[in-house]
């Protein structure tokens, strides 16, 4: 696998550099930079262009969430993904719409952080599971109130499109979705494609949200 550059941006010394130190032990994760507030977050992404900026929340002057929009326009192949110890419901919404890959809270372990840096590089969403219940409440009313999103569009999925709804709602990568109903992986990407245009939502995460609303995950 090719080598993920990581720029780690985190206010708290102490934990950056930890952080920092963790990643490094991880194979094909390289850690290129690292910032400690708002500004030096901006010029070391525009300077280094990193696959993945590691982003914390709290920074000093401006949030992680408000400096999303700035790093996405200014370094648009970034792939940004929060690592934050807020589980506020508001900053969870407001990273993803920000255009955040996914978000993840400061108590994940090293394997599970590393796993989460290559599905995120693979293009899937990731969420802490604790969130997941949050993350249904931030979206129910935007969901409900979407242009193009149906308040009840189950019978416009084919059967197998509803058992990718399913498997996405679980938390399932497209690898274990895959393995689950015995298709290729190229498959089920092709599948979630088709689901997300007919549901006219723009990402897994919130196909996943409205298979909850469904009851698809019961």
């Amino acid at each position: 696998m090719t080598s993920i550059s990581v720029l780690v941006v985190d206010d708290h010394t102490l934990f950056r550099r930890g952080l920092i130190a963790l990643l490094q032990q991880e194979e094909g994760v390289t850690v290129v930079g690292e910032a400690g507030d708002a500004a030096d977050a901006l010029r070391r992404a525009q300077e280094l262009q990193p696959d993945l900026i590691l982003l914390d929340n709290h920074l000093p002057g401006v949030t992680g969430v408000n400096l999303l929009p700035t790093l996405r326009a200014e370094v648009p192949k970034a792939r940004v993904l929060m690592l934050t110890v807020s589980e506020d419901e508001q900053d969870l919404s407001a990273a993803l719409r920000n255009g955040a890959q996914g978000y993840l809270l400061k108590t994940i372990d090293g394997d599970d952080l590393a796993a989460a840096l290559i599905r995120t590089m693979r293009g899937e969403s990731v969420v802490s599971p604790e969130l997941t219940h949050k993350l249904v409440n931030a979206f129910r009313s935007s969901h409900a109130s979407a242009p193009g999103a149906p308040a009840d569009a189950t019978c416009g999925l084919s059967p197998r499109e509803l058992e990718i709804v399913r498997e996405l709602t679980r938390g399932a990568s497209n690898k274990e979705i895959g393995r689950t109903l015995g298709i290729a992986e190229t498959t089920v990407k092709i599948h979630v494609q088709h689901v997300l245009r007919k549901l006219g939502l723009s990402s897994r995460v919130q196909a996943a949200v409205w298979g909850s609303e469904q009851g698809l995950a019961a």
